[in-house]
């Protein structure tokens, strides 16, 4: 039972991922998990590509274990000449990279204020040594400042998605999975989105991806490119595992008004012999470009041009995912947008000083 005023009664809503970016934040790469083996180097220059495709229209706000890791990663940016005046470090002590599961959600009210909503990360019901991770929004508000709610309920990022004015989509696989939220209801889950996010409506999906880690995140199947529009992926072989419940997805979106737009799939993109959950609607809206994923197909090149189409004051970047998808998500599974914020400037000088000229207005 929640007492206090919830973001929602306080006027609190979750902005849609195209709206202005203070920030994009992401969380370096740890080499302290044994699982990057050979693929670090490469993982690693993925993230190069993006800070240096993100840190000319915003900030990148870069998570990392401590102040060797910090030194690290700047090195490595340099080396790959990538300018370091746009980004700013926080020692969050994150072991893994998917910032957009494990990190802030960012919610943000009439005033133009920005707030942090904390919701359990448990390592997707499947790995306990990442669910340490839960701790970061906490630590992000501890370093910041930001107003701070606790949704108390697990929850990944990846899970919702939402237009900005009031409709989020998520799935019932994933949402509604047992090693998720057990003792709670479907009513009561659906009433924690509504109070912490702010949204009125919520649409249900079945399931996502076959061979998904997450066990069905719908960032992998259909994401808004406008208030009543999505992008919603589909697969042409009717022999796949997936083409069933996309073509259901596709369906149950044109059923409930909103102009549907078909991603294609890349086909089945196996990695060291084993089929990965691989997706180009895994993609990321900043602020004057859109990085997408891509996987060495032919299908690459007309899942660009459909974003091209969708977004075409954005630059499209296509950035070769294949490291990054080996370990279960790409681009948008490893950030998290932080919306622009009348109250960040004045906190983050309050916290830290005029050592920190990136939070002027450029």
């Amino acid at each position: 039972m929640i007492t206090a005023p919830t973001p929602k009664e306080l006027g609190n809503y979750m902005p849609a991922e195209w709206e202005e970016h203070e920030a994009t934040w992401l969380a370096w790469p740890n080499p302290r998990l044994k699982y990057w083996g050979e693929r670090l180097a490469g993982v690693e220059k993925i993230y190069a590509q993006m800070v240096e495709a993100l840190h000319r229209s915003e900030k990148v706000h870069m998570q990392v274990y401590d102040a060797e890791m910090e030194r690290d990663v700047k090195q490595k940016l340099q080396r790959a000449k990538v300018p370091l005046d746009h980004i700013v470090f926080f020692e969050t002590k994150n072991m893994d990279v998917w910032t957009r599961d494990h990190g802030p959600i960012f919610v943000k009210n009439g005033s133009g204020d920005i707030a942090i909503t904390h919701w359990i990360f448990n390592g997707w019901g499947r790995y306990n040594d990442l669910a340490a991770d839960t701790s970061v929004p906490a630590r992000i508000h501890e370093l910041t400042g930001l107003p701070y709610f606790n949704a108390g309920i697990v929850l990944e990022g990846g899970s919702i998605e939402v237009n900005g004015d009031g409709t989020i989509i998520t799935t019932e696989q994933c949402l509604y999975h047992k090693n998720r939220n057990p003792f709670l209801s479907q009513e009561e889950i659906t009433q924690r989105l509504e109070d912490f996010l702010g949204v009125d409506e919520i649409l249900l999906l079945k399931k996502g991806l076959y061979k998904d880690d997450t066990a069905g995140h719908v960032d992998n199947i259909m994401r808004f490119v406008g208030p009543k529009r999505v992008v919603c992926v589909e697969e042409r072989d009717r022999k796949d595992k997936n083409y069933r419940h996309l073509k259901r997805n596709k369906e149950a979106m044109v059923n409930e008004g909103f102009d549907v737009v078909s991603l294609p799939t890349p086909g089945v993109v196996k990695v060291d012999g084993e089929r990965r959950a691989a997706s180009y609607a895994n993609f990321y809206i900043g602020n004057k470009v859109v990085l997408a994923p891509i996987f060495w197909r032919e299908q690459d090149a007309e899942a660009v041009g459909i974003l091209h189409d969708e977004f075409p004051e954005r630059r499209i970047v296509p950035i070769n995912c294949l490291d990054l998808v080996a370990s279960g998500g790409t681009i948008h599974c490893v950030t998290q947008q932080q919306p622009k914020g009348k109250n960040w400037s004045k906190l983050m000088k309050k916290v830290l000083g005029n050592s920190l000229r990136y939070i002027n207005d450029d």
